[in-house]
């Protein structure tokens, strides 16, 4: 009996585990799939891939439409709001996050890092909407993002050596970092300032300067940022925020210790 059950608890956790695998391919798609892209992606047997996609539709996680093709359903955008809207780092950021916006009129970032990404955990849009690639979720490289070198930047030596010596660096314009040396002589700099530019390297004509949080236990690693086009934001005046931004990120950090408190 204790078998049957050991074996029926397998079995669930395999077809929870294919059903969020589906999602996450579904959602970090850049364009609704058709079953057949899922299929060649997936790696699942076409019956289980068919019955799988149906229960999501059923459910509301993925929607079909008329042209055949699975996308992310609102469901999905329901439960992230209602648990993001819970999310202890939202509570203890969002007040930091605005102060930040109504200061600089400019959009805010909040990211942690995610092995060798920064993953956008919340975004407060400028008084003038700018098209970025940054939305909450999605992921950037950790080397030429202005959050994601901030967070670098208070790895330990050793964390931080292995990091930048297992990156790939793909050159997303002219200004984009594309060696481990270069990358870990910027980190030096942004240890001593406390604070790091994106000068166009991950997007054209779009600049920002970042401060670190980092928690002593490890639990959060990552950054604020002031984000905006760079014929607005030059870098001088992006250095004019860079006290704000700092006390930003401290405020943010101490505040995580006391919410949080010490993890066991």
């Amino acid at each position: 009996m204790a078998l049957r059950k050991d074996i029926s608890r397998e079995n669930e956790t395999g077809t929870l585990g294919k059903a969020i695998a589906l999602l996450d391919l579904v959602t970090h798609a850049e364009r609704p799939l058709r079953f057949t892209d899922i299929l060649a992606l997936a790696g699942q047997p076409r019956g289980t891939l068919h019955r799988q996609l149906g229960h999501l539709v059923e459910e509301g996680l993925l929607e079909f439409d008329a042209d055949g093709r699975y996308a992310p359903g609102l469901r999905l955008l329901d439960l992230a709001s209602r648990s993001w809207a819970k999310n202890e780092f939202r509570l203890i950021t969002e007040p930091h996050l605005r102060h930040l916006q109504q200061m600089s009129g400019e959009t805010v970032h909040l990211g942690v890092l995610r092995g060798a990404s920064i993953i956008y955990l919340d975004k407060i849009e400028g008084q003038q909407s700018v098209r970025m690639y940054s939305q909450i979720g999605n992921a950037s490289p950790v080397y030429c993002t202005g959050v994601g070198k901030a967070a670098l930047s208070v790895l330990p030596d050793d964390a931080l050596e292995a990091l930048v010596r297992r990156l790939s660096f793909d050159s997303f314009t002219p200004q984009t970092l594309v060696s481990a040396e270069a990358l870990l002589a910027e980190v030096t700099i942004i240890r001593k300032t406390g604070f790091a530019f994106d000068r166009e390297e991950h997007e054209p004509g779009i600049r920002c300067i970042a401060a670190p949080i980092g928690m002593e236990d490890g639990s959060f690693t990552g950054g604020v940022s002031i984000t905006g086009p760079a014929y607005r934001l030059t870098i001088e005046r992006l250095e004019e925020w860079a006290i704000p931004i700092k006390q930003a990120a401290a405020c943010i950090a101490d505040a995580m210790r006391v919410r949080l408190g010490p993890r066991r």
